[in-house]
């Protein structure tokens, strides 16, 4: 078996290979005659959660804000706030830019929705994702978003600062966020919008040959990934993020493989943190939810897991919409952010500060 044949079968089980490769590919809906424009600012937001990792990953965050057109002069009134995670690979600026930000959010304002804030956290580190966990190698990115972020903007921008004006939406395995998210810190979002996650199911790793033992075994430090195979690079930030290992330098990390032999263990800490293992002990927290919503396009190969979180929540009578649309992975997620995503918060977030 060839390098990529191999760990193919590892990343694709997981969601993050094909698609986090394509995710460059999308429909732009045209510009809306008459859009005002929203004011961009590029912030700096420091994480305690994220502080003292072993890899290095900065606790100063990157983070895009989006006020809209008429938060400079409407000095009373406060906001919802929405909260976008971006996917694999890529940082908010980039996926800014593939959902065609602030063209979109200006857009949906112009066709309707009710003005609210929109904040895009960067979460990408030395792997290229942080699978938005807790881990002790990569930091605490779960609480990064759910408490760091959501406190600094509470403090700095006039939002509503309750649980039913906060949303919480991610594409990708900013989709895999928001399930993970959504599910542990109901307490903090009051709508959930999950699109087309990835990495929602627990599956067999594959296999590992001597070629790929050897470039994991090259690596020293995390940002040396770089020169490796990307399917290989992504199976070291799932593994940072989800089977840490503080006294296994220079990565702090096990790997599901060692000499050949698969090792249960790591698998089974892999498994736990599969949104569809746990999503049963987080029924009562997802029945607090105003409104959640699910979509993932018909060509996508996410749509089978997809649809099997679609069915526990079914099967729970947890309240929630779910489409298929016609698309891939990546091709409708502009349009479907300026006229599914921002919609779906704007009916469903609380805007007064009585709510």
């Amino acid at each position: 078996m060839n390098i990529r044949k191999c760990v193919c079968a590892i990343i694709l089980t997981w969601g993050l290979g094909n698609s986090a490769v394509a995710q460059v590919q999308t429909i732009v809906p045209p510009i809306v005659e008459g859009a005002k424009p929203v004011t961009v600012e590029h912030i700096k937001v420091h994480s305690k959660s994220i502080e003292g990792n072993l890899s290095g990953t900065s606790a100063d965050r990157d983070v895009f804000v989006f006020l809209p057109p008429s938060y400079k002069k409407s000095i009373k009134q406060h906001y919802p706030v929405v909260y976008a995670l971006h996917g694999y690979f890529i940082g908010a600026e980039q996926w800014g830019s593939e959902i065609h930000v602030p063209q979109t959010i200006e857009g949906t304002f112009a066709l309707g929705s009710r003005e609210m804030i929109v904040v895009m956290p960067d979460s990408k580190n030395a792997y290229n994702g942080s699978m938005y966990s807790s881990s002790v190698t990569t930091g605490d990115f779960e609480n990064f978003i759910a408490h760091d972020l959501v406190d600094y903007i509470d403090k700095h921008y006039r939002t509503i600062a309750t649980r039913t004006s906060r949303g919480l939406v991610g594409h990708s395995m900013g989709g895999y966020g928001a399930s993970r998210i959504g599910m542990k810190h109901a307490d903090v979002f009051g709508s959930l919008y999950i699109m087309s996650p990835c990495c929602l199911s627990a599956r067999d790793p594959g296999t590992f040959n001597a070629e790929v033992q050897q470039q994991f075994e090259s690596i020293k430090t995390p940002e040396e990934s770089a020169k490796i195979n990307f399917m290989v690079r992504a199976t070291l930030a799932v593994a940072a993020a989800w089977s840490p290992n503080p006294n296994n330098p220079p990565l702090y990390l096990d790997l599901p493989y060692k000499n050949s032999e698969l090792q249960k263990e790591v698998v089974n800490k892999w498994a736990a943190n599969a949104p569809l293992s746990f999503v049963d002990q987080y029924v009562d927290q997802l029945k607090q939810y105003r409104a959640i919503a699910i979509d993932v396009g018909n060509q996508d190969t996410l749509n089978v897991d997809t649809t099997k979180l679609h069915e526990v929540l079914d099967s729970y009578k947890v309240p929630h919409s779910f489409e298929v649309y016609s698309g891939t992975h990546t091709s409708a997620v502009a349009d479907r952010f300026q006229n599914r995503v921002l919609p779906f918060f704007s009916h469903s977030l609380c805007m007064q500060k009585s709510c």
